[in-house]
């Protein structure tokens, strides 16, 4: 290609300054709030690309506090890949669904493995095999405690603070101080454990009061998956650890495979999960995939991606 030989000078990106002119807008009146999909908005529009070397929970929890959203990468186990959907979403919210428990004839040796596997400082402990809350254990029973073999049973606290159903934020906050504790057990009728609220819960809504959340209160996470039956059991297997939007991630979407995907995923989690799908380049692929049944589309080839819904 023949160069323009009349162009005697370039610019570039430090050679210029945009100069800011008068106004009367203040900081804290400008919104960066955005809509990914039809039933998911964000605090900010960024998504961190579901990439081996971006993503994984500790990155989407982190973006998610901040108003974006995490695109978990694929390139790992099937049990792998759910679990990191399952931090994220057990990371904070208005009360922790299905906790981790333990039993009371565990080792304390297995309760501190837990507590740092999950990142969590205190452990329901669940009576075998009715479920019914029997104690709790957290850091501070365990602390300065060097026989690790000993049971759970024998440091457990056994006064359990709990309460059935959804409790209102207030209630669970007065509780909370009333009884000097930092966790609240959540029962069911029978006395079998379904959730937890943390102090810590609540600290962490008042320092993100802008990240992106689910109706529960839990942060928002995506993950992607490539296309076929493998592609289709992720989906469904990390939706039921509470996805909020699976990205069907191929250099080339606009294919058969693509398609036929997105459609079984719309068809079997209809109400359920969001669906982004992409890369494509052509409008006429785009309007291909949003008939198959996708709630968005991620536009361009490799770095210049974004998505669009």
């Amino acid at each position: 290609m023949k160069r323009n030989a009349d162009i005697q000078q370039a610019f570039g990106f430090d050679d210029v300054l945009l100069v800011p002119l008068e106004t009367n807008i203040k900081a804290v009146d400008v919104s960066t709030k955005t809509r990914l999909t039809k039933t998911i908005n964000l605090g900010i529009p960024l998504i961190s690309a579901g990439h081996d070397n971006v993503t994984e929970s500790t990155m989407a929890i982190a973006i998610a506090q901040l108003g974006g959203i995490g695109i978990i990468h694929e390139n790992m186990p099937l049990g792998k890949q759910v679990e990191e959907v399952r931090r994220v979403k057990r990371a904070e919210g208005d009360m922790v669904l299905n906790p981790i428990t333990i039993s009371p004839e565990a080792s304390v040796a297995e309760a501190l493995d837990l507590m740092t596997t999950y990142k969590v400082s205190g452990i329901p402990v669940i009576e075998q095999p009715s479920q019914k809350v029997i104690g709790i254990i957290t850091s501070r029973d365990i602390r300065f405690f060097e026989d690790y073999a000993k049971p759970v049973s024998e440091l457990m606290t056994r006064e359990v603070i709990t309460v059935k159903g959804r409790v209102e934020k207030e209630v669970a906050r007065k509780l909370l101080h009333q009884h000097r504790i930092e966790k609240l057990v959540v029962v069911d009728d029978q006395g079998r454990c379904v959730g937890l609220v943390t102090v810590k819960d609540f600290e962490k809504l008042s320092r993100f009061p802008h990240a992106a959340r689910d109706m529960q209160g839990r942060l928002r996470v995506g993950a992607a998956v490539s296309t076929g039956k493998e592609a289709f059991d992720r989906a469904m297997a990390m939706a039921d650890a509470g996805l909020d939007v699976v990205f069907v991630d191929v250099a080339h979407a606009h294919t058969r495979d693509a398609m036929g995907t997105i459609s079984l995923i719309r068809q079997q989690r209809s109400a359920e999960i969001q669906v982004i799908a992409g890369n494509v380049s052509t409008a006429d692929a785009a309007r291909s995939l949003v008939d198959a049944g996708a709630d968005a589309i991620k536009v361009g080839v490799g770095a210049t991606g974004c998505s669009a819904s």
